[in-house]
């Protein structure tokens, strides 16, 4: 079976040709620029490949609800120029196959589930921490929707002490994703995070807020297994500093085996920059049902 994957981005589109076991055949990527042009290279690409149905993880806020009409719509996006556009629609009327649409994060978190190192467990969070910050939720076997969809990135956290940052969100301010996005460390300390891993206070104010978030996510969702994953994650040493300061914060509320086990339990992805993809493989799979 032959399907198409598309995980678009805010700087770049990434395209595939895979298989409903998840592998990958082909890849192509291209920048992100004005709505008309993008679309239209990345139809190009999936012309002619004979795919029998189509996935996109998309960058957001989307509308994910099947009897709004604005289905498939990326919405109220910061992105200039994405605002209202209508993503899924256009490849159905171009590529006239199957096309299913979901959250970039959404993707990466079934991707984990269905080719990845969740694939023994029924609910999981996905958290991307690069340019923004994404949740995609996994619970009771689903993804999770609703109103909308998770905006777990801008939940708001409460401020370290040592830390006198205005926030980076323009609508926040002071959220997650305002404090500990990648934007947010250059904004706060006039350099990108990879030009700061010899500063400890820069990881220390990091795993501080991350843990903080993941402490809400595990007490509002009760995930059985969170998966990290984004640019900023890759500092060597974060994730233990972020499971130390969980475990702190936590303060043994949750008596749990899973909790008991946190390096099983607060983990890094195990699909190598592929999870996106690989969900968006399954997303087009069914699409076709």
């Amino acid at each position: 079976m032959i399907l198409g994957a598309l995980e678009t981005g805010g700087t770049k589109m990434v395209c595939a040709i895979g298989n409903e076991k998840g592998e990958v055949f082909e890849k192509f990527t291209c920048p992100t620029l004005n709505p008309g042009e993008t679309l239209e290279t990345i139809a190009e690409f999936f012309e002619n490949k004979n795919i029998e149905a189509l996935g996109i993880g998309s960058f957001g806020p989307v509308c994910l609800d099947k009897k709004n009409p604005k289905y498939g719509f990326v919405t109220s996006t910061p992105k200039p120029g994405w605002a209202d556009t209508d993503v899924a629609g256009f490849f159905e009327r171009r590529l006239k196959v199957p096309v299913g649409f979901d959250t970039d994060v959404n993707a990466a978190a079934i991707g984990e589930v269905t080719y990845g190192g969740c694939q023994d467990v029924d609910s999981m969070i996905y958290i991307t921490i690069g340019t923004g910050i994404g949740v995609g939720v996994y619970i009771d076997g689903r993804l999770v929707h609703g109103m909308l969809h998770p905006e777990a990135g801008h939940i708001l956290v409460k401020r370290h002490d040592k830390d006198d940052f205005e926030g980076g969100c323009p609508f926040h301010q002071s959220c997650l994703e305002g404090m500990a996005a990648g934007p947010a460390i250059e904004k706060r300390f006039g350099k990108r995070a990879e030009t700061l891993y010899d500063n400890p206070f820069v990881w220390e104010l990091e795993s501080y807020y991350i843990a903080q978030a993941l402490v809400d996510y595990c007490l509002c969702y009760s995930p059985r297994r969170i998966v990290l994953g984004g640019g900023v994650i890759s500092k060597d040493g974060l994730i233990e500093m972020i499971r130390k300061d969980f475990t702190k914060l936590m303060s043994e509320y949750i008596q749990s085996d899973e909790l008991r086990e946190i390096d099983k339990y607060i983990v890094l992805s195990t699909l190598k920059g592929e999870q996106g993809i690989k969900g968006c493989l399954k997303i087009a799979l069914d699409a076709r049902v």
